[in-house]
């Protein structure tokens, strides 16, 4: 009887270890996440362009860029920071460039960077997270297994600059 348990508790312990090795071979993408809503107001005009920018702002963030309309609809084009989040591991800022409203670029102006390991953990998952967001042309991305944190800030501040950007 005691031999039976024993080996009934190996064979549990080497069913779960196999498990685990087979969910650490999976692809370093999550769920998506949190859906966020946002609201703004469109522009509106007879072609005209403009750009402005912000400053002053706590996190020193700016944004520049043009916008009008046409027959076809409103075209954004300029490069546009999102607001500097604060993570557990530092502070995460990126910014998008825009061209006749569709995203181009994202490109990561600040990740986190307390602890050696949280530096890595950000190198890796900037060029996911980059990716997600360029396909998505939103900030409704999957976050980076292993990087929940760089994930939620790039997310946060990705959507600070769309709104930004009126997208």
């Amino acid at each position: 009887m005691r031999t039976r348990v024993v080996t009934g508790g190996i064979l549990s312990s080497i069913a779960v270890l196999v498990i685990g090795w087979q969910l650490g071979g999976q692809p370093a993408v999550t769920a998506p996440a949190q859906q966020r809503t946002t609201s703004g107001s469109g522009t509106s005009g007879t072609g005209t362009s403009g750009s402005g920018s912000t400053s002053g702002t706590s996190d020193g963030s700016t944004g520049s860029g043009t916008s009008g309309s046409s027959a076809g609809g409103s075209a954004t084009s300029g490069t546009f920071a999102g607001d500097t989040t604060q993570t557990q591991y530092g502070p995460v800022q990126v910014q998008i460039t825009v061209a006749n409203g569709k995203i181009t670029d994202v490109t990561a102006l600040q990740l986190t960077d307390q602890g050696g390991r949280s530096v890595q953990i950000s190198q890796q998952a900037a060029p996911i997270l980059r990716q997600e967001a360029l396909q998505a042309q939103s900030a409704q991305i999957q976050s980076v297994s292993g990087a929940t944190f760089t994930s939620e800030g790039y997310t946060t501040s990705l959507q600070s600059a769309i709104d930004k950007a009126g997208l």
